[in-house]
């Protein structure tokens, strides 16, 4: 793996949305976002591919070019979509993919839909990338136990990091940014633990951190940007820790998804599987978790869930390539990576 060096003060944050852009009645909760990130002493530079007249910012190959442009800048030390969308698939064959592997690794921070662009690069090109709060959410504070995207990438290589749950989370509704832009404080209103789901006991295991959203990452399984049985062969041998979460799909949606998944080697070389917490519906049959067991019951590893690692607040990051441990008790929950 490879680690982008950590940012410093005068370091440049590009912005960039490969999915989908931001409506002008939002422009003051992407200001803050921006004033968020400039008061840790960066200088953000936003690109053109932001508007909000379609389902994504721009073209396709104007998305592609801007990104790359921004990946292989080497005044780029970050690139922080404002957030995810629907159909950030269409990058994946316009990337110069070659250029990518030859510049300095950057941060790339996201999730949902732009797990489709983090986790193929990380893949791809062996550079780490963020699974975790976009720019949209940068100005939440973290609460205790658990970090931000600005604190990630300000470490070391080497560097070993700590983050337990808050067993709190918001289990309906979201902040109105268009009423209240500036909001810093996460409505964190019922009480939640993590979930083993494939039995009783003490987890306490490691591997090599990859995963994102299921209903965008399904769709590369079976392709050159959805290999994780290569990447766990050629980057991990001490195993993996994937990661999966849902964000709207109902219960027998992510069944088959994760079905097709597993079938297609997603999972291959998996010590233990981390299901994020999800608002996703269920049937009168089938609740998200027992989709979970269906899907994936029989890998015979760990298996996690209401881990935050989702679109439930609050977030956990999870660095893509990161040595992951985890561990679970009927007293302990936590989540340690290091950057090697």
């Amino acid at each position: 793996m490879r680690y982008p060096d950590p940012l410093r003060p005068g370091d440049r944050v590009g912005v960039t949305a490969p999915s989908s852009g931001v409506p002008e009645h939002l422009r003051d909760r992407l200001l803050a976002a921006i004033r968020t990130v400039e008061e840790r002493g960066y200088e953000v530079v936003v690109g053109a591919c932001m508007d909000d007249a379609g389902h994504v910012s721009a073209p396709a190959p104007d998305r592609a070019r801007e990104l790359t442009d921004l990946l292989t800048d080497p005044r780029i030390r970050a690139v922080v979509p404002p957030w995810g969308g629907e159909t950030a698939i269409d990058l994946l064959p316009l990337l110069d993919w070659e250029a990518l592997r030859r510049a300095d690794p950057t941060w790339v921070v996201g999730y949902s839909d732009l797990s489709t662009i983090i986790t193929p690069l990380t893949m791809l090109t062996g550079v780490a990338t963020v699974h975790g709060n976009n720019l949209m959410d940068t100005p939440y504070r973290a609460p205790e136990g658990l970090l931000t995207w600005l604190d990630i990438v300000t470490m070391e290589p080497g560097t070993e990091f700590r983050q337990t749950p808050p067993n709190r989370y918001r289990a309906q509704g979201r902040d109105d940014y268009q009423t209240t832009p500036k909001v810093t404080e996460f409505t964190l209103d019922t009480p939640g633990r993590w979930t083993r789901l494939d039995g009783d006991g003490d987890v306490a295991v490691e591997g090599r951190l990859i995963g994102g959203c299921v209903e965008t990452l399904c769709n590369l399984t079976g392709t050159p940007y959805g290999d994780i049985a290569s990447f766990a062969r050629a980057a991990a041998p001490e195993g993996l820790i994937v990661y999966v979460e849902a964000d709207a799909a109902d219960a027998a949606t992510i069944c088959r998804h994760l079905h097709g998944m597993r079938l297609a080697g997603f999972f291959t070389g998996a010590n233990a599987v981390l299901v994020g917490r999800t608002r996703a519906p269920g049937l009168a049959t089938l609740t998200q978790h027992e989709a979970v067991l269906d899907a994936l019951g029989g890998l015979g590893v760990p298996i996690i869930a209401d881990v935050e690692c989702g679109h439930v607040p609050p977030y956990l990051p999870l660095v893509n390539g990161a040595l992951g441990r985890v561990v679970l008790t009927g007293q302990r929950a936590e989540l340690t990576q290091t950057l090697v």
